[in-house]
């Protein structure tokens, strides 16, 4: 039976998904690439490493990569960091995760210092065990490093845990280590496109995996 939850945090914990899009499309304009907002909120989920070599050649990543990714991110804190939000339940559900004995984890393509900011915004900060985020992987989401590391952190293997996210990305490296994966929509992908990805269960939300928590994977845990 599941032991642990892993949650992602963009577009599943909090409200940034759109937020991100528009820093990577400005900064992609800037730069001097025709990328639109859809087409960069398409990637958001992946790291910059896998993201920027999705729009960007490999002449033009070695010439301004590095630059584009450092003015994204200056440019999300300073203009729309103070806009995330955290999506409704979310602490609750977590308490109620908590409550039944599993340990909370977080998994996430975000720098460490976003990641930490992401769970105070989020309130739920003391009820995360184990967290990992870009700089502890080698390649982001969807790779399964990230979720790796999280169950080397936790001691875990991959079938004593289920992912709980947002992305294709997300269920796709989860996959790979071997760990089920709830799909939630209030990130912006389909739920064709998050089953096709693998996600054994769909959700819209935090709040309605926690008003129908009995019927979730992450309930077996009780069994």
């Amino acid at each position: 039976m599941p032991k642990a939850a892993i949650f992602d945090i963009d577009g599943t914990l909090i409200d940034s998904v759109d937020l991100h899009a528009l820093a990577w499309h400005e900064a992609m304009v800037k730069f001097g690439h025709d990328v639109s907002f859809e087409q960069a909120r398409g990637q958001i989920g992946k790291g910059g490493d896998k993201l920027i070599p999705h729009f960007l050649s490999e002449d033009a990543q070695r010439d301004h990569g590095k630059d584009l990714e450092e003015w994204r991110g200056r440019r999300f804190k300073s203009a729309y960091l103070p806009l995330v939000r955290p999506f409704t339940a979310v602490p609750d559900l977590l308490k109620r995760v908590r409550d039944v004995g599993v340990r909370i984890a977080v998994g996430s393509s975000a720098k460490k210092d976003e990641v930490a900011e992401y769970l105070e915004i989020a309130r739920v900060a003391d009820l995360v065990e184990v967290t990992a985020a870009s700089e502890d992987a080698e390649e982001s989401k969807p790779a399964p490093d990230i979720f790796e590391v999280v169950l080397r952190k936790l001691k875990l293997k991959g079938a004593d845990a289920v992912t709980i996210g947002d992305t294709p990305y997300d269920a796709e490296a989860a996959g790979k280590a071997g760990i089920r994966t709830i799909g939630v929509l209030c990130g912006g992908f389909t739920e064709q496109s998050l089953r096709q990805a693998g996600c054994a269960q769909v959700y819209p939300g935090p709040a309605s995996l926690f008003a129908r928590f009995e019927t979730s994977l992450l309930a077996e845990v009780q069994g």
